[in-house]
């Protein structure tokens, strides 16, 4: 049995096993995919908003020659990191359900790549599941499409292609900047007044310039609101509608945690913010011994939430366990 299960090899996940062991607590992380799986999803040139320094975890130094780190580098980081804590994940095994048993103890149940399904304990466990499962469905008429895909990788596929951006954050201005980059024909779609103010401040003017040749075609207070084999459906904020020839749709609309866990085990939530009830000194959820990290305890936008802040997480669980831990040994002496 461990101290700690951890589920989830997200920053945020490996910064907690990476607290609680050196509060000298025996942990173990579960993974469904494999190390930053979340990292591994985003586009394949990445650039980071935050610095390097705002991205460590466990005191390990992450150096890059960019002030801004790339996604790949990113990845080479966390591996290492882990790899220098000596952390212990079991990559490939899916968490199926958490239930409370004898003595103060969760059982974990998953399920490995083989099939086989296993049994593990821990006195405390830590949902650290990210968000990249769940994408913000639009819920229009052909969105189900072969021709539709929530996640942007890489341009290279959509080379000569007429292609639709729904959205107005940096992943769907950066997309379009790398669409228009290999010749796709871009038609960019966001239902604000303007794209997010967000954008990165080094993006924004290429972007601008971009639409300004006409390079990009942004529609502005429009929503897609039907996909066909060879087109999209644009309805304006006035009422208007208007079909674009069309190929593949990006629909980079964001996405959403998922709260099945903590339901399983009856963490309360707040309905109004659609986020788990928890001590925010603690990170614990109203079951006790059940912490949440990262992203998972985020409301209706996951944004708000990124790994510069979800790293201090890990912090505070450990803390608590450990306190807790030795107020129970007091009381048993």
């Amino acid at each position: 049995m461990k101290d700690v299960i951890i589920i989830g090899a997200g920053p945020c996940g490996l910064s907690a096993a990476m607290e609680c062991r050196r509060q000298g607590l025996s942990t173990l992380i579960i993974e469904k995919n494999f190390i930053v799986h979340s990292i591994y999803l985003y586009p394949t040139n990445m650039q980071f908003f935050s610095t390097t320094e705002l991205l460590e975890i466990g005191g390990v130094p992450f150096t890059s020659p960019n002030d801004k780190p790339f996604r790949h580098e990113a990845l080479v980081y966390y591996r290492r990191a882990a790899q220098q804590h000596e952390l212990e994940i079991a990559s490939y095994e899916e968490v199926l359900s958490v239930e409370p048993i004898e003595g103060g103890v969760y059982a974990v149940h998953t399920v490995n790549l083989r099939g086989e399904q296993q049994k593990r304990e821990a006195a405390n466990i830590v949902i650290a599941t990210g968000y990249f499962d769940q994408p913000n469905w639009i819920g229009i008429p052909g969105e189900e499409l072969p021709k539709v895909s929530h996640y942007f990788g890489e341009a290279h596929p959509y080379s000569g292609m007429k292609v639709a951006v729904i959205g107005g954050s940096n992943s769907a201005v950066d997309a379009a900047l790398e669409l228009v980059r290999v010749g796709a024909t871009v038609d960019m779609v966001y239902r604000g007044e303007s794209i997010s103010e967000n954008i990165k401040p080094w993006v924004r003017p290429i972007f601008e310039s971009m639409v300004a040749k006409e390079k990009i075609t942004l529609h502005l207070q429009s929503r897609v609101t039907e996909i066909t084999a060879g087109s999209v459906l644009l309805t304006r904020q006035n009422g208007e509608t208007g079909l674009l020839d069309n190929d593949f749709v990006l629909a980079l609309t964001g996405f959403r945690p998922s709260r099945t866990l903590l339901a399983s085990v009856g963490a309360e939530m707040d309905d109004s913010l659609d986020k788990p009830v928890f001590n925010t000194a603690t990170m614990e959820t109203t079951v006790p011994g059940i912490y949440v990290a990262g992203v998972i305890a985020s409301g209706r936008n996951a944004n708000e939430v990124f790994i510069e802040t979800g790293r201090g997480h890990g912090h505070l669980i450990a803390n608590h366990i450990h306190a807790r831990r030795l107020a129970d040994k007091e009381l048993k002496h």
